[in-house]
């Protein structure tokens, strides 16, 4: 477990949301010295947790630090927090947003750990904290960060972007520990859209694995996966040098090179015959890279970005098509450059 350092100013800090991820940051800022309040929708699971001090559904075996509240009161974990981490699926993530809003104090920081894009529309979870409420100060939080690990104590590290260096500042300060290593971004569009993008091409890799493809295969894709989300990144007005950051290829490697990985885990079953549906059924959690892959292809495809990754994931999860004839499709393809990005002129 991790050895944390006790804050000299204790705050009052909120974390929504009773996942993996979120359970891993409420367990640093209650090791830090903070106030901590974890909320989860579910009540009985809520009472669990305080029970057995852990989060058996999420985080088998992994004790919940000793000062750290878990409840689902909404007002009750919200009440006099500055602070407020939305650990929300992408799916349910508006509604919780809505109904926290009327509950928060002016200037609350705001800062979303969600890896994914809103279906209804094109909306990132910063745009949804900013929609919904106002006099908000908003932050998003993204990295090579599985839960699993940073429970463990290994070495790790994230980004935490927004335009509002002060946020940055105080979110860097109550979530550094011995093992936990937090760099600061501008680029709040860029680190949140690595985010979301990286959980795509986890799914190949895992296809890849389960046909015993070898690591030069696995290379390849990463490698590939990282210029599309750069491509996609320019077009959509992010910058594409954030992709070569922590947020960006570092969650990327992460992603596409573990089992501990949902959408790895999906694109192995569906690799070895699965059904989409069963797969994901198996996996038990979110892996919002399924529903990521169909908002990217339309968006590729309406802005003319070329994403041939993205559209061969989308032709074997929705268009039924047989992947080994996908595969030659994408090896038959056009021959482009390597680096599309050079500081030469």
């Amino acid at each position: 477990m991790t050895t944390h350092t006790e804050s000299s100013n204790p705050l009052s800090i909120a974390i929504l949301g009773g996942g993996s991820f979120g359970t891993a940051i409420a367990n640093i800022v209650a090791g830090n010295g903070h106030d901590t309040r974890q909320w989860m929708r579910d009540e009985a699971r809520a009472a669990d947790c305080r029970k057995m001090r852990e989060n058996h559904y999420y985080l088998p075996g992994v004790p919940l630090h000793p000062q750290l509240n878990v409840t689902s009161d909404l007002e009750r974990a919200i009440d006099g927090c500055r602070i407020v981490f939305v650990a929300i699926p992408s799916k349910s993530f508006r509604e919780v947003v809505q109904r926290v809003a009327p509950l928060l104090a002016p200037d609350t920081m705001l800062i979303s750990t969600t890896k994914g894009i809103e279906e209804d529309g094109f909306h990132l979870m910063s745009d949804i904290l900013r929609e919904e409420t106002s006099g908000m100060r908003v932050g998003v939080l993204s990295g090579p960060n599985f839960a699993k690990e940073i429970v463990a104590g290994h070495y790790t590290a994230t980004v935490i972007a927004s335009e509002d260096e002060a946020l940055c500042s105080n979110i860097q300060k109550v979530l550094h520990s011995e093992t936990f290593r937090v760099y600061s971004s501008k680029d709040v569009f860029g680190v949140e859209l690595a985010g979301a993008l990286k959980n795509i091409y986890a799914i190949v890799t895992g296809m890849a694995a389960a046909l015993e493809r070898g690591q030069n295969t696995i290379s390849l894709l990463i490698t590939r996966a990282l210029a599309e989300m750069m491509r996609f990144a320019e077009a959509m007005g992010a910058d594409p040098m954030t992709f070569i950051g922590l947020a960006g290829v570092g969650d990327l490697i992460l992603t596409c090179s573990s089992d501990l990985s949902r959408n790895y885990r999906v694109g192995y079953l569906v690799g070895k015959g699965r059904p989409l549906e069963q797969a994901v059924a198996e996996i038990g959690q979110v892996a919002e890279g399924v529903n990521t892959v169909r908002l990217i292809k339309h968006k590729a495809d309406e802005m003319g970005v070329y994403m041939p990754l993205v559209s061969a994931i989308h032709a074997i999860l929705f268009e039924e098509r047989p992947i080994p004839e996908v595969i030659r499709d994408l090896m038959s393809g056009a021959q482009t450059f390597d680096v599309a990005y050079s500081v030469k002129p």
